[in-house]
């Protein structure tokens, strides 16, 4: 997917906290403007500091902190940011985070905990954003917490046109779980092949959901496992072993944050999977990263987002 960005606005800035610099650097090459200055000073008792270090009175400010490790810190880290930054008057101020911090906390499904997704909302807003820019969330639901504009992007076409370069013509998308059905039918019908769904099922009340049955055919096939992300890999891993004892004969993994939170790697290392495709919404750490994996930027996409929100068009036009 060929993406064209307009040219740089000198009253447009991006800045960067210390979640993911070079995705950051990178948006911002896009448009051709320079990253913003500041600086994050973390002091001896854990408190921190954020300095912005050039002028953004009346500037259209966008500050890029995907939610990676240190989770709480990043989090913070934005607020603090946010709030530097409205006191320095910027004009707007929006809050880019192409992997969502708390996505999966988006309902009360136990009683006496938080709805922490939308507590994240809450406190970006309150911080003093006046505009949020995530992408795939875990439960789309989420959108509607924030009570400022907010705009979900899909990393899916630029999974789509990667592995539209490759032969398809005996493959098969593969979604690890029902609840993964509809996303992928969404992404077989872009490839224009088949859909295959993993049914699985819990038999004691204690017992985790565990695959019995293919709704499908991946037999001598190539199958492609989608997933929005990809967390302690238990998932992807038992939806490997499952098509490959059903016959596939190639198996690839699909997602859009590879999250690869605990012993994943591990997880993902042992799989028999030939290769993985993930995007660069959250930084991969060298040594957590397979050797089989290939990383698509989303630069170019947050970048044409950000020049559409600056100018006042339409970002849904992205994926008309």
């Amino acid at each position: 997917m060929r993406r064209t960005v307009g040219p740089p606005e000198e009253n447009l800035k991006i800045f960067t906290g210390s979640a993911h610099p070079a995705l950051a650097a990178a948006i911002a090459a896009h448009i051709g403007i320079p990253l913003g200055r500041s600086r994050t000073h973390r002091f001896s008792n854990e408190n921190l500091k954020v300095k912005i270090e050039e002028n953004v009175r009346e500037q259209d400010v966008f500050v890029v902190q995907p939610s990676c490790p240190p989770v709480s810190e990043g989090i913070l880290e934005l607020l603090i940011m946010i709030d530097a930054l409205k006191s320095a008057s910027a004009r707007r101020i929006t809050a880019v985070m192409p992997y969502f911090p708390y996505a999966r906390s988006d309902k009360k499904d136990e009683p006496r905990i938080s709805i922490t997704a939308r507590l994240m909302a809450d406190l970006i807003e309150t911080a003093g954003a006046d505009r949020a820019l995530t992408m795939d969330l875990h439960s789309p639901q989420v959108q509607g917490f924030f009570r400022i504009p907010a705009d979900q992007l899909s990393a899916i076409p630029l999974l789509v046109e990667h592995l539209g370069k490759s032969d398809l013509g005996n493959a098969v998308v593969v979604a690890p779980d029902a609840g993964e059905a509809k996303d992928a039918a969404r992404f077989a019908k872009r490839l224009h092949i088949p859909l295959a769904i993993i049914d699985k099922r819990r038999f004691g009340d204690d017992e985790k959901p565990r695959a019995i049955h293919l709704v499908g055919d991946v037999r001598g096939k190539r199958a492609i496992i989608i997933d929005d992300e990809i967390a302690t890999g238990g998932t992807i891993a038992e939806a490997v072993a499952f098509v490959r004892s059903e016959g596939a004969t190639h198996v690839t993994v699909a997602a859009v944050h590879p999250v690869l939170s605990g012993n994943a790697p591990a997880r993902l290392a042992a799989a028999a999977v030939d290769d993985y495709v993930f995007t660069d919404s959250i930084p991969i750490p060298p040594e957590r990263r397979d050797p089989r994996t290939t990383v698509l930027s989303v630069a170019s996409l947050l970048a044409e987002a950000i020049m559409r929100i600056h100018d006042g068009r339409s970002v849904s036009e992205l994926f008309a």
